[in-house]
């Protein structure tokens, strides 16, 4: 099980910890924060970006294919789920990520293709596709 705490700290600063690691997260100055770090998006993306490039890596290795490099590039965005029917509805939204992938390495064409199915199963991938259950709870630290 993996365990992040995510502490408050001064303005819209997040102080992160997973494991041995620490970063901090934070807000674009533009949207109140002091821009110290990835805003949580940036962090989901990076989330999705990292395992890509891991899955592929190690598919790669255990297949003895001369990968050299990986790079993927995310964009997040909002866009209408429908015609705009009932834009005014913040449901009429479906948040879109555009992912790139780019590789280098002396690879067939059906390499390629294969490591693009590859990529679509990557764990984190499946986890957002499929959808997360979250069980929220909050508790009054003791004085």
């Amino acid at each position: 099980m993996t365990k992040v705490v995510v502490r408050s700290g001064p303005g819209l600063t997040q102080e992160i910890t997973a494991g041995l690691n620490s970063l901090v997260s934070d807000e674009p100055v533009a949207a109140g924060g002091g821009g110290e770090g990835p805003d949580p998006y940036s962090l989901l993306l990076a989330a999705l970006g990292a395992c890509t490039s891991m899955t592929l890596e190690l598919y790669a290795r255990r297949k003895g294919w001369p990968l050299e490099d990986v790079v993927v590039e995310l964009h997040h965005s909002r866009v209408y789920a429908a015609d705009c029917e009932h834009c005014e509805d913040p449901r009429a939204f479906v948040d879109h990520v555009a992912l790139r992938i780019v590789v280098r390495g002396a690879l067939d064409g059906a390499q390629v293709a294969r490591l693009r199915d590859i990529a679509r199963k990557c764990p984190v991938h499946k986890t957002l596709v499929a959808g997360i259950k979250v069980d929220d709870e909050i508790a009054l630290a003791a004085p």
